[in-house]
């Protein structure tokens, strides 16, 4: 029996799942259900908040074009040259930073910058932060002024 997990830790691990999923994605596309499907087999129900999850991967990969247009200008070289963790990790968190008002930014980023620690090469959670950071400036304005 698991223990129950707070509501951050549950985001957090829907974060980490919808990373994992986004970079699956990255490599043959296959539909959205089933790689959730796909990304959900692997995790235990209560650790996971899943409708946050769908919402992410179902929401990058519906606007990946848009996202990626937002990306473009904050990176220091082509998006096609990033590390397939990075970009996963990229997208998930601006979606989130677009999408999720509700969510404040220094969240975002703190999040993507974790994954990045986990899952990224070595140094790349310094080159996350530095581009949500730019987003996060850019896309929240209002909130990063206070």
């Amino acid at each position: 029996m698991s223990k129950k997990l707070s509501k951050q830790k549950l985001r957090h691990n829907a974060r980490q799942a919808a990373m994992q999923a986004l970079y699956q994605w990255q490599f043959n596309a296959p539909p959205i259900e089933e790689l959730i499907q796909n990304v959900l087999n692997e995790k235990v129900s209560d650790q996971i908040d899943l409708e946050y999850f769908k919402l992410l991967v179902m929401g990058a990969v519906n606007t990946v074009t848009e996202i990626d247009a937002v990306i473009s200008p904050a990176l220091d070289r082509d998006i096609k040259d990033l590390n397939p963790v990075e970009l996963a990790i990229l997208r998930v968190s601006s979606y989130e930073l677009l999408e999720r008002p509700d969510v404040p930014y220094k969240v975002v980023i703190n999040e993507g910058v974790e994954l990045a620690k986990i899952f990224g090469a070595d140094q790349s959670h310094k080159y996350i932060n530095a581009v949500l950071d730019k987003l996060a400036l850019k896309h929240r304005e209002t909130e990063t002024k206070k």
